[in-house]
């Protein structure tokens, strides 16, 4: 896998190599018969706010990639947060009330979080709760499947 940025915040680098071992450890569950290893990604960031680190960006990569192989777009205006660990476990976001809101900002129409993050949402005002779907995912595979199918 190559990434394009140059020099690679350790970060991001961190979140894409997490997201690539996931990949290849639960091919069969995320690709079916398709070999992740037979194919080149090539990988870049591209930030739109101060925060230009990439941390945390593992969910997201892993769906990115998956959706490549898989030759299914990830469906338009959504935002998909989350890490992974090398392990598969999805770590816990801590500022969902605020990712929401960024959505918002960014013109967003679905935002995907892990579904521990459910009682963080009942701080987000009204006014904000009605400009966004809020969908939650319980693994990657649940959330490359409402990626690309909105379901």
């Amino acid at each position: 896998m190559k990434v394009l940025n140059n020099p690679v915040p350790p970060p991001f680098k961190e979140s894409i190599r997490c997201a690539e071992q996931n990949l290849y450890a639960r091919a069969s569950q995320l690709v079916g018969d398709r070999e992740p290893r037979a194919h080149e990604f090539s990988v870049q960031l591209r930030g739109f706010d101060a925060a230009r680190s990439g941390a945390k960006t593992g969910i997201p990569a892993l769906i990115a990639l998956a959706s490549a192989l898989l030759k299914k777009s990830v469906r338009g205006g959504l935002v998909l947060v989350g890490e992974v660990t090398l392990g598969g476990t999805i770590e816990p976001i801590h500022n969902a009330v605020r990712l929401a809101e960024l959505a918002i900002e960014k013109g967003a129409k679905s935002l995907l979080l892990p579904v521990a993050c459910r009682r963080q949402l009942f701080d987000l005002s009204d006014d904000m709760a009605t400009k966004l779907d809020i969908e939650f995912y319980q693994d990657a595979k649940d959330a490359l499947l409402k990626a690309i199918t909105g379901q």
